[in-house]
């Protein structure tokens, strides 16, 4: 692995913990429409498309979706201060790799709309380079489109980055690219405990990929 140059992230369960706050939101919209309450565990086996897509895909009737998008945004936005905070390792993390003048950008399946509601409510949109969302990629991951579009974007080649993720999707995302992928477990709630794709490292705190990038040269 030559020089690190430049950190890419996925956002939920990753750069914030923001997944309590989607299960909630999520769990809301399907009581109100389909008079169901879903655990955790049959929520993430939704994840994958934006927000969006998820509601269009399981509402019985789509007649509904529409609303229940924008009941869904207004849960989301309307608890997010209470449920949401960077925690300070991550601020930490993310004014290291600002301050070395590494490269930041943002690969989600959330919507367009979903992550600027975090990163507007969270003050970290001045950071990243680029952010790609799940509605600006044609293939969400674990397809690597959006690793490749941002290596693309910042005109470097898949050696010279890391991909950082708490999901078997973003793993095999990461894999797939053939790009350095870690495997962030710093968080509480994270999609994926255990990988059922093997990282090329499993980091616990964020000061370990400082600790990687610095190492590397930088």
């Amino acid at each position: 692995m030559s020089t690190i140059q430049a950190v890419l992230f996925d956002f939920d369960g990753t750069l914030a913990d923001t997944l309590p706050l989607s299960f909630k939101a999520f769990r809301a919209v399907f009581l109100k429409y389909e008079g169901k309450t879903l655990t955790d565990a049959e929520i993430v086996q939704t994840f994958g498309p934006t927000e969006e897509e998820i509601i269009t895909k399981y509402l019985s009737n789509p007649a509904h979706v529409d609303e229940a998008v924008e009941y869904y945004y207004e849960v989301f936005e309307k608890d997010f201060q209470k449920h949401v905070q960077v925690s300070e390792s991550i601020q930490n993390l993310i004014s290291k790799l600002w301050d070395l003048q590494i490269p930041m950008v943002i690969i989600t399946g959330k919507s367009r709309r979903c992550l600027d509601i975090c990163l507007r409510n969270l003050e970290l949109d001045v950071f990243f380079a680029a952010t790609i969302t799940g509605d600006e990629v044609e293939r969400s991951k674990p397809d690597p489109e959006g690793i490749f579009k941002a290596v693309q974007l910042l005109s470097l080649s898949t050696s010279d980055v890391v991909f950082v993720g708490d999901s078997d999707a973003d793993i095999a995302a990461g894999k797939s690219a053939q790009v350095f992928t870690i495997g962030a477990h710093w968080f509480d709630t994270v999609q994926n405990a255990q990988f059922g794709v093997e990282p090329d490292d499993i980091y616990t705190r964020p000061d370990q990929l400082i600790a990687l990038v610095i190492g590397k040269g930088n």
